[in-house]
Order: C-alpha cells, then sequence, then structure tokens
C-alpha cells in the first residue's frame, strides 16, 4: 500500500513475514522507515488511520492521509 502523507511525503507499506515494513519513497528509491512502527496485528485497513494518529504533528489544517 502506498500512502500520501499530508502532501509532504510518501510511504510504502509492505505486509512481511516479520509484520509490517515502512518505506519512505523518495526520488524513485524505498528507504527503510525505521522511525514509523506499525503493530504486526494491525489489519491493512486501519493504517491509514493509525499513520494519521502517529503523524499528525506535521500535518497543517485541511491535511489528510490519501492511499494511494
Amino acid at each position: 500500500m502506498k500512502f500520501d502523507v499530508y502532501g509532504r511525503l510518501s510511504l510504502e507499506v509492505l505486509h512481511t513475514t516479520r509484520g509490517w515494513e515502512v518505506y519512505r519513497l523518495t526520488d524513485g528509491k524505498h528507504v527503510r522507515a525505521d522511525d514509523v512502527i506499525i503493530p504486526a496485528d494491525m489489519e491493512a485497513g486501519d493504517i491509514a488511520e493509525y499513520l494519521d494518529d502517529l503523524l499528525h504533528e506535521i500535518s497543517r489544517p485541511g491535511d489528510r492521509i490519501v492511499e494511494l
């Protein structure tokens, strides 16, 4: 799953055998985002809301997280 986070950054979230892994997408590269940890038991449909709870401090009024 890919997310546009408040128009400021793009994240890709992958489910692997180790759980959820998060990558920042910059200039066509995937860079592991070790500072964003998603609980392994989280349902895929809840990830956008979880990211909003986790990253809301970088948002501006009216910003949202959009799944791409």
